[in-house]
């Protein structure tokens, strides 16, 4: 059986891609406070706004593509069972190759319904208002904002207890609910954490690794790959 690898990857993944996090030193995304576009009650009290602040992102999608360190990852299917649970809402993953992804926090090409969650649609232009589902509701990002709950939380869970190895790429996991996935980790897993900047250092469970992701995955295929 193939012994199964779980990168748990954030914007630090695809910062080498050139996304933009929108998110200044000073807490603002594009100018505009977190609340006002990335909560419900920012979509309810200016939907326009929002939908003009993820169309910006969904447009930045086409203008870059997936890094050296994305590849990495999906050349490892060649030999292993490999899972990514992401907290980026890019496709870079997918266009890498990578064939199980999960988006923690939603997809930035897909749109789905106000009134009925269920109906999710791709999307690939601007998102306007009067946009609407087959049964008439406003459509909007197919993002998991503030203040709401995770849908695939339960299934990343599932994914983490049965990693043989699993690998943190660029995010601190310090934001819940997705900080708790490591907790069910099972103890004989191995651990390692690829960041420029890491927020944690070596220890006996987690091997730190304190290069950007092209440079972290290599690293890792080339010394610590089981």
């Amino acid at each position: 059986m193939k012994k199964h690898l779980v990168f748990l990857t954030g914007a630090g993944m695809s910062a080498e891609s050139g996304i933009s996090t929108f998110r200044d030193s000073n807490g603002l995304w594009e100018n505009h406070a977190i609340e006002d576009v990335a909560t419900p009650e920012g979509f309810e009290k200016n939907p326009a706004l929002v939908l003009k602040f993820y169309n910006a992102r969904r447009k930045q999608l086409f203008e870059v593509e997936p890094n050296s360190g994305h590849q990495l990852i999906a050349e490892l299917e060649k030999d292993y069972k490999v899972s990514i649970v992401t907290q980026n809402v890019d496709d870079l993953h997918e266009r890498s190759g990578n064939t199980e992804v999960w988006h923690l926090h939603g997809e930035l090409r897909k749109v789905r319904s106000t009134l009925h969650p269920d109906l999710i649609y791709k999307w690939e232009k601007d998102l306007n208002l009067g946009d609407k589902c087959e049964k008439g509701s406003q459509l909007r990002p197919h993002i998991v904002w503030f203040g709401e709950e995770v849908p695939l939380m339960d299934k990343a869970i599932g994914i983490v207890t049965s990693a043989d190895v699993i690998v943190v790429i660029g995010t601190s996991l310090q934001v819940y609910p997705a900080a708790g996935l490591m907790d069910y980790a099972r103890t004989e897993c191995s651990v390692f954490y690829i960041d420029p900047k890491p927020s944690i250092q070596s220890s006996g469970r987690v091997e730190v690794i304190s290069k950007i992701a092209s440079k972290g995955m290599k690293e890792f295929i080339e010394n610590h790959l089981p």
